[in-house]
């Protein structure tokens, strides 16, 4: 599988330039053009929008406590897409596009986490925030020693 990685990358540039001239030729260049900078449009206004959807969204699992995986997983592939749409092309546009369709973001969510285990742990200590150093280092039971004034044995 990893040996084909290569393949792709020289093929992905030679499909979209391909596309390109297949689209310029049935539509013409400046519709093709055209097309080229709405994408990159909706690509910049996606991003922007769905970066702040999901910190609402995290925020808002965090406080109910819950863990926001499906969240953070929307906002990933949202800004995948968003990049898509942003890079010249009409192959990773109408995959960009395929990604923003929520069903298609809910199965791939539950296809990747299909094998996986969500452990979650707490904490029940916690600082203050005017403690000026931690509770367990105060008092006469600490003993600062410098390198030289102790050994191993």
């Amino acid at each position: 599988m990893l040996r084909f990685i290569p393949i792709l990358f020289l093929l992905l540039p030679l499909i979209e330039i391909a596309l390109f001239i297949l689209v310029g030729r049935t539509i013409g260049v400046m519709p093709t053009l055209g097309l080229v900078v709405l994408a990159v449009v909706l690509g910049i206004a996606v991003l922007r929008q769905q970066g702040l959807s999901v910190l609402n969204r995290m925020r808002s699992n965090m406080q109910t406590g819950t863990l926001p995986g499906q969240a953070l997983f929307d906002g990933m592939v949202l800004a995948v897409a968003a990049v898509l749409l942003i890079i010249p092309g009409f192959l990773g546009d109408a995959i960009a596009l395929v990604l923003m369709v929520p069903p298609v973001r809910h199965w791939l969510y539950k296809t990747l986490t299909r094998n996986m285990t969500v452990v979650q742990t707490t904490t029940t200590s916690y600082r203050h925030a005017n403690d000026a150093e931690p509770p367990h280092l105060k008092g006469s039971q600490t003993i600062d020693l410098d390198d030289d004034d102790w050994q191993r044995k």
